[in-house]
């Protein structure tokens, strides 16, 4: 019988040149287009190199019905990511419709003065990040009106530019409403604020180290015509179209509430999303219809000011639908990469030179670095990596937080870095400053890697399958709950943590 396209014959694993070839395709459409300004989104060229892969697939032997199920397993795995993203625009509005966005920009602008502008700045940029989930609306708001104070200080514009990228990115990377952060987790397969608890470990360090260095540059600078009036603009634009109180943080605090107490994420963000609309309707005057409308639209308005209006209109539902479009393509291309063999077939290598712990964090890391440089996106850093290390990471009785630490640690944080990613691309155009000149003076996203990969070289800050972790000072194991990881998942880690852990104690003895 003649073989047609949905027959299954044996396969193989592509040659170099054939794996390179929908790397390539992506990386023709893409490069140029952040170099020429095309305005091309990466969804199509992703689906392009998507129809590269499974031609390449076909040359290997890959039915299609294998490649289309590696591609939708791999997406079926991140469904609950995807709804999460749903409700984190939800949530946006609802924090800016009830002011608590708008009040956490307004009092934190009172902290500024001359001889603490970069630690202070550094702060209010984490804050802001925090709030809102996104690094991209943070250099776009409160990253436009510090660059403008950094000259009027006589700053050299990239450490202000890295200590707007250090703030926004930590900020975006802790949020339980960053998108990145919601898909870390999900490619991951944990639980999201397990993911949040664990790159705690890691991030709060190198916020202290780069808050000192900040710090020092600030105190030891000399000022002259200090400009505070775009700070001052933004306040009187909040507080004309606001009611504005310290009460509007609470929403805000529900969703610490949430971490705490361990409420999955999608009750634990709709809870924090209904108090925002209740305090809209109790402090703004807005209407139930209002809620519901910003609820999928996000919220709308028009204040003749350029940064106000930046901040306020966002959020809703419909506005993560090109955040989840994205990611659907680029884990679809991911799993496929992964069912036909093409990243085993570039990295595999690497796999065969692990031998432990640091070795597994460090190509996770190399991992999602290469995948930021050559398909120039942070999604695929992400996905990538989990796609192909994630099995490894059982086999080492680990837990799966900490593999979405690892990839956050260098793919969502370096993404800033590099000039050609989408990324490197909008922060050089909101600040108006290279990632090549804000490169040395962006010390959370070139400290953390380093605290990460130097803490695994000693043997710390590990999570284990069963909940055990060692401490950043102490290697003595701490017994904590352990994180989410898929039934399967912590059948094979906890055994193979038994496994290791009774091969010590043979060798001890």
């Amino acid at each position: 019988m003649a073989e047609n396209m949905y027959s299954i014959k044996k396969s193989r694993i592509p040659s170099k040149f054939e794996a390179l070839l929908p790397i390539v395709v992506l990386l023709v459409i893409l490069i140029p287009n952040y170099i020429f300004h095309w305005g091309i989104d990466p969804h199509i060229p992703i689906v392009i190199a998507a129809a590269v892969g499974m031609m390449v697939g076909r040359l290997c032997g890959y039915s299609y019905n294998a490649m289309l199920a590696g591609m939708l397993n791999t997406i079926n795995r991140t469904m609950e990511a995807m709804l999460i993203l749903m409700l984190v625009g939800c949530l946006t509005a609802s924090w800016i419709l009830s002011g608590t966005i708008p009040a956490i920009v307004y009092y934190g602008l009172n902290f500024l003065s001359p001889k603490i502008f970069l630690p202070v700045g550094l702060i209010l940029c984490v804050t802001i990040g925090l709030a809102c989930g996104s690094a991209w609306t943070t250099t776009a708001t409160l990253g436009v009106a510090f660059m403008s104070m950094g000259a009027g200080l006589g700053i050299n514009p990239a450490i202000t530019a890295g200590m707007c990228i250090s703030g926004a990115a930590m900020g975006d990377k802790l949020s339980p409403l960053s998108d990145s952060t919601n898909l870390a987790a999900g490619v991951s397969e944990t639980n999201l604020f397990d993911h949040i608890n664990a790159m705690l470990t890691t991030t709060v360090p190198s916020f202290f180290i780069a808050l000192f260095i900040y710090g020092g540059i600030s105190f030891f600078m000399t000022s002259k015509n200090y400009d505070d009036q775009i700070a001052l603009e933004l306040q009187q634009t909040l507080n004309e179209h606001f009611e504005l109180s310290p009460i509007l943080l609470i929403p805000a605090l529900v969703i610490i509430l949430v971490a705490f107490f361990r409420i999955p994420a999608i009750p634990g963000i709709f809870i924090s999303s209904i108090t925002g609309f209740i305090f809209a309707l109790i402090f703004q005057k807005s209407g139930v219809i209002d809620c519901i409308i910003s609820a999928h639209y996000g919220y709308s308005a028009s204040t003749e000011n350029e940064l106000a209006d930046a901040l306020l209109n966002r959020g809703g539902m419909n506005a993560m639908m090109w955040t989840i479009n994205l990611a659907i393509v680029a884990i679809g291309f991911g799993g496929l990469m992964e069912k036909i063999g093409i990243v085993e077939s570039l990295l595999g290598k690497l796999v065969h030179k692990i031998k432990g712990v640091f070795s597994l964090i460090l190509i996770t890391m190399v991992t999602s670095l290469f995948c930021n440089l050559s398909m120039c996106d942070q999604y695929l850093a992400l996905i990538i990596p989990a796609s192909m290390y994630k099995d490894l990471y059982d086999k080492h009785g680990l837990a799966r937080n900490l593999l979405s630490r690892t990839l956050e640690d260098m793919g969502t944080l370096w993404s800033p870095m590099i000039p050609w990613t989408s990324c490197g691309a909008h922060h050089t155009a909101m600040l108006g400053v290279s990632p090549v000149q804000y490169f040395p003076f962006a010390f959370i996203p070139l400290v953390t890697p380093v605290v990460a990969l130097v803490a695994a070289y000693f043997g710390r800050l590990i999570f284990y399958a069963d909940g055990t972790q060692t401490g950043l000072f102490f290697k003595r194991l701490k017994k904590r709950a352990p994180a989410f990881a898929p039934d399967y998942s912590l059948e094979i880690s906890l055994a193979a943590l038994e496994k290791i852990r009774g091969e010590k104690d043979e060798e001890e003895k």
